[in-house]
């Protein structure tokens, strides 16, 4: 009886440890965003005397003042990479997601191969082959479309990479087989029967996808001259570049106005991802 109790304030110790540990480590990974959002309310004199503090002041409409000013308009940069970010995304999670269905449920002969070769296109850096892609979009006069930012990403070995490794203990061949023996078409099974189950898959790379798009900087920058084209991070990195005084203040405030979306999109789809683990520990 006696080790019965011991067994259990052990037990009882040892949650609370862990929930202690579990509450630090999220006040830890909040903290960045939280002093984000204070020096957005903050002056650039503020900013440089205590760069962190939790403290809110009364500088926010000033910053924003500041913010708006500028030559260029950011809520039509956040347009921009709003389009830019879903179309993107959409693409390539669709897109990669079917890749994933043939080489998973499809016998053919150069699949190794193939597979192979996504996994080679991996180890390749994007700015290896930018120089190329750009003259290829200066010979076709579409430096500044924005569907040369959203196209190229049906192509994401990665992706194709980790849903086929997802996939492959996820879908039963047998409940494609039966589909298909009931009439069902082949697109019409994939986007009916295999998309539902691959549905934690997708909302986890569809995080990934929309951050890294949201944040890329580089290649519209290498593409977008007009500023009526440039995206938010453009923006952004504009507000360092002036030549007479940094207003850090504003620079905060347009951190906090690209990271709303992220935290959002984050928000809208955790359901799934907890849901898929919560799958994953049951199935195994």
């Amino acid at each position: 009886m006696e080790s019965s109790n011991k067994t259990t304030r052990v037990s009882v110790v040892l949650k609370i440890v862990i929930f202690v540990i579990c509450v630090f480590l999220a006040l830890l990974s909040l903290f960045p965003f939280v002093v984000m959002i204070v020096n957005s309310t903050r002056s650039t004199y503020e900013i440089q005397q205590h760069a962190v503090s939790l403290i809110p002041s009364g500088f926010f409409l000033k910053n924003l003042d500041i913010l708006l000013g500028k030559s260029f308009n950011p809520m039509v940069g956040f347009l921009n990479s709003l389009t830019i970010s879903i179309g993107a995304t959409a693409l390539s999670l669709y897109f990669s997601t079917m890749t994933a269905y043939s080489l998973v449920m499809y016998d053919w002969k150069f699949k190794n191969a193939f597979f192979s070769f996504i996994m080679a296109i991996m180890m390749i850096p994007a700015q290896v082959t930018m120089i190329g892609f750009y003259q290829m979009v200066y010979k076709i006069g579409m430096t500044n479309n924005l569907l040369m930012l959203i196209l190229p990403a049906i192509a994401a070995p990665s992706m194709v990479f980790f849903m086929r490794q997802y996939m492959k203990p996820a879908l039963s061949p047998s409940i494609v087989e039966s589909a298909r023996i009931d009439g069902s078409k082949e697109f019409f099974t994939f986007n009916r029967i295999v998309l539902p189950i691959m549905k934690p898959a997708i909302a986890t790379q569809a995080i990934f996808s929309f951050v890294g798009s949201w944040n890329n900087l580089f290649t519209p920058l290498v593409l977008l001259t007009k500023q009526e084209k440039y995206t938010l991070p453009i923006m952004i990195s504009l507000l360092r570049g002036d030549i007479y005084k940094t207003e850090f203040g504003a620079i905060y405030l347009g951190l906090t106005l690209t990271a709303l979306p992220l935290i959002v999109v984050y928000f809208l789809l955790s359901k799934y991802i907890i849901a898929g683990v919560a799958l994953g520990s049951v199935k195994g």
